[in-house]
């Protein structure tokens, strides 16, 4: 079984003995969000927003905001790419967190937070990975994502209190581990739980049919086109990953 842990900086997957860290690319991204942010603020008044009058402010403004989008949106290919190969090569299922109503729980957030994880877009992600499950044929198990981090891995204890920075320690079972590795645990966990498996066995279950008529991609991978549908998440099909 191949878990994937979400957070805001990184994704991280792999099994016990594997443990991949690939960057979200918010913090890049970001930087060309605020970079607009601040030039239409530059260029505006209470009475007037001289930036929409200005064609080279507007393009620089309009640049910015497509690169913010291409910088995530490239990101979050590359990387269901890479977590979906791997647990082909592995004959791996790959267990995520069911993140269906993330939006609301973020409002409860500090701003700053909010904004970040609301620019990274969880949705985007998610489309991305199931869409090289559904191409590969390599089978998928949503969990609960609440207490993902603060749940003990080992026994269950909800509550891990912090021992340092992003670590966290049990005080029931005395469990000790970084706080990626503890998310990574636990959607684990439950994937095997939802799955009956016990006693640790990453046998993944029967897998979806892979899809064939296939085409290659900038990933040097196939684009598949099944039957009465369009899976691809942009929304272009025939089109590159």
């Amino acid at each position: 079984m191949e878990p994937i842990d979400i957070n805001e900086e990184k994704i991280v997957y792999g099994d016990e003995s594997i443990k991949v860290e690939k960057s979200t690319g918010i913090s890049q991204a970001k930087r060309f969000k605020v970079l607009a942010e601040l030039l239409q603020k530059k260029y505006s008044s209470p009475r007037y927003q001289a930036w929409k009058r200005r064609r080279g402010v507007l393009n620089r403004i309009r640049y910015c905001h497509e690169k913010t989008k291409k910088i995530l949106v490239d990101n979050a290919r590359k990387v269901a790419h890479e977590i979906v190969a791997t647990a082909k090569k592995l004959g791996y299922a790959v267990a995520r967190e069911n993140l269906t109503g993330l939006k609301e729980s973020l409002r409860r957030l500090p701003k700053n937070h909010r904004t970040k994880l609301m620019l990274m877009g969880y949705s985007r992600i998610k489309r991305w990975i199931d869409w090289q499950f559904l191409k590969h044929g390599v089978p998928r198990v949503a969990v609960d994502a609440r207490n993902t981090s603060i749940e003990c891995p080992k026994c269950d204890h909800i509550g891990l209190g912090e021992i340092g920075y992003r670590r966290l320690k049990c005080p029931r079972c005395g469990f000790e581990g970084d706080r990626d590795e503890v998310g990574k645990l636990n959607v684990r966990k439950r994937a095997l739980r939802i799955l009956g498996i016990t006693g640790g066995s990453s046998d993944p279950p029967t897998a979806t049919p892979q899809m064939t008529d296939v085409a290659p991609n900038r990933w040097g991978e196939p684009i598949n086109h099944p039957k009465g549908g369009n899976p691809c998440p942009s929304g272009r099909g025939g089109g590159q990953l």
